[in-house]
């Protein structure tokens, strides 16, 4: 009996030594699928005479980007940097103004306000089963070409921003960029320090933390005073002839394009807020309740920190899902990195580096939210003791 039970199963039979190897066969066919595939291109490449290095990156871009100043002899590279930055704008930008009017929407899907609750139901229920194209189109023809005026009419609201079918001019500052950037670090950092001096003193003495807005007056003071002693100004725009001066221009391409994905994502945002604010257990109302806050206090304070727990991880998809639906600027004209990668394929390019270009830039961009996004959800994780 014990001789029995002390012989060793044979390798054949052994479940460990069955899993290994499925694994590793499923991994040496994926790998000569792709040798395969690799050995294919390069050798349609040499048959046709396509090159397969990086070398046009040196060759002129021969197009002008809409709204920048980049020449037309300007390295590829280049252009493909301003597409990137073109990419990183509209995204960084849609992702806030998604993730408020979101939040704002999901609140609103459960207020007790039956008209603000419908209007925000019904919202939803029409934006999210409407495909994304629609509302890029939309954005673009109904909204900038249909109801934008002309220059010669443009609307000059209060002074501070002219809008037309032109795009729209906003005040900017003048100055250094690279300045201003550090200026923002500079708070920011302040800012943090600030609100864990707060916690800290919460945690001691029982008052509110308010750390957000302690945190949010540090970094306001830090830029402010950085401002003024840099020197920055602002300046405003103004219509001069068929065009603007002052201020900075926001293309219609980029208006119509942030107006989609804010519009679309939303809707979805709106729907993760609304699930994770049920998703808190009834009790913690309640207990807000009891102690006489108002409904603002209980959602801030109470109900929402609970919910961002649950609502992280999904939101943080609806955030790649964004990144990636920029792309779809490239129907109007809007330069990001997809536009600028076909322009330059269609100048002479090689197709498969200069896309293959385009994904990297896409899966470093979406890799860089996504280490954003599990730092804030090990932030806000309750931990366990």
């Amino acid at each position: 009996m014990t001789a029995a039970l002390s012989a060793r199963v044979p390798l054949w039979r052994d479940v460990r030594v069955l899993k290994w190897v499925v694994q590793l066969v499923v991994v040496a066919i994926a790998f000569g699928i792709v040798a395969w595939l690799y050995g294919n291109y390069i050798e349609n490449s040499q048959r046709l005479n396509i090159p397969t290095n990086f070398n046009f990156l040196d060759n002129p871009a021969q197009f002008q980007i809409t709204g920048n100043s980049l020449s037309q002899n300007a390295p590829i590279r280049q252009a493909l940097y301003e597409g990137f930055l073109n990419t990183l704008r509209v995204s960084v930008a849609g992702i806030l103004a998604a993730t408020v009017l979101g939040t704002l929407i999901g609140i609103a899907r459960l207020s007790k306000n039956w008209v603000l609750r419908s209007l925000a139901t019904a919202y939803v229920e029409a934006v999210r089963n409407i495909p994304l194209a629609l509302f890029l189109v939309m954005g673009l023809l109904a909204i900038v070409l249909g109801i934008f005026p002309t220059i010669a009419e443009a609307w000059n609201v209060v002074g501070l921003m002219i809008i037309s079918n032109r795009g729209i001019a906003v005040p900017w500052y003048v100055g250094s960029g690279y300045g201003l950037l550090l200026l923002a670090v500079a708070g920011l950092a302040v800012a943090w320090v600030i609100a864990r001096w707060r916690r800290s003193t919460s945690d001691r003495t029982g008052d509110l933390p308010r750390s957000g807005l302690w945190g949010g007056a540090g970094f306001v003071a830090t830029f402010a005073i950085g401002w003024f002693a840099f020197g920055y100004a602002i300046t405003t725009p103004e219509v001069v002839g068929r065009a603007t001066q002052g201020g900075i221009r926001i293309d219609p391409s980029f208006f119509a394009l942030f107006f989609a994905l804010v519009i679309y994502t939303a809707s979805h945002v709106a729907e993760i807020v609304r699930g994770s604010i049920q998703a808190v257990p009834r009790g913690q109302g309640e207990a807000a309740d009891s102690l006489a806050l108002s409904g603002f206090q209980k959602m801030w304070y109470i109900v929402l920190p609970q919910a961002f727990r649950i609502a992280i991880p999904p939101i943080g998809n609806q955030y790649l899902n964004l990144i990636k639906n920029s792309s779809l600027g490239a129907a109007i004209g809007y330069y990001d990195i997809t536009l600028v990668a076909q322009t330059s394929v269609g100048n002479g390019s090689p197709a498969v580096p200069v896309f293959a270009l385009a994904m990297a830039i896409y899966i470093s961009i979406s890799l860089v939210t996504s280490v954003f996004v599990n730092i804030a959800n090990r932030r806000m994780m309750l931990v366990e003791r």
